[in-house]
């Protein structure tokens, strides 16, 4: 089954101001989803998933035709988008603020909505935060973002079977704390 991101590297080289429309419109609510998961933060989300389009525009600007007929748009997109993330907790840590209590969610957006309904949003956030940083990364995009394990394995620079297993232990540390917490 091929999808509107399948032609958009094709639509992109012949025409990047007519097609980067499409592009943020195929990528944006997950680009939000996922960065929320990581940034912690509404504020902080949209900013870091606006971010992520911008350098990617500039980016096209740079890249040959070539160049962009051959991109992998979801692991590339990605790829930014962590690195922006990085970059923000970085950023946090060395000037910390105080969390915004009132921070919600849309969990229609959220592909674990489920979940959220029925544990708050800060306990979600609190278990993923007990995980490592490449399980909470691989754990975020495949079940939250979606995005198979190849297009995970790119944009973090990991193995697939490495990506397979980060997902696996991540998850199960997750039933662990849930477990743990259900004593």
């Amino acid at each position: 089954m091929t999808t509107i991101l399948d032609h958009l590297p094709q639509q992109l080289a012949s025409n990047r101001d007519r097609a980067f429309p499409d592009l943020v419109r195929a990528m944006q609510d997950g680009v939000y989803s996922g960065v929320l998961q990581f940034t912690r933060n509404r504020h902080d989300a949209e900013d870091v998933a606006q971010e992520t389009f911008v350098r990617v525009y500039r980016a096209l600007d740079g890249y040959d035709a070539d160049r962009i007929r051959s991109l992998q748009l979801r692991p590339w997109v990605w790829t930014i988008a962590l690195n922006l993330c990085r970059n923000r907790a970085r950023t946090v840590a060395r000037h910390p603020e105080a969390p915004l209590t009132t921070d919600r969610v849309d969990t229609h957006i959220d592909a674990a909505s489920e979940a959220v309904d029925t544990v708050s949003l800060e306990e979600w956030r609190h278990r993923l935060a007990a995980l490592s940083a490449p399980q909470r990364t691989a754990v975020v995009l495949h079940h939250v973002v979606g995005l198979p394990y190849a297009e995970i394995a790119a944009s973090t620079g990991r193995t697939e079977s490495t990506t397979r297993s980060d997902v696996r232990r991540g998850l199960a540390r997750l039933r662990t704390l849930i477990e743990e917490e259900a004593t």
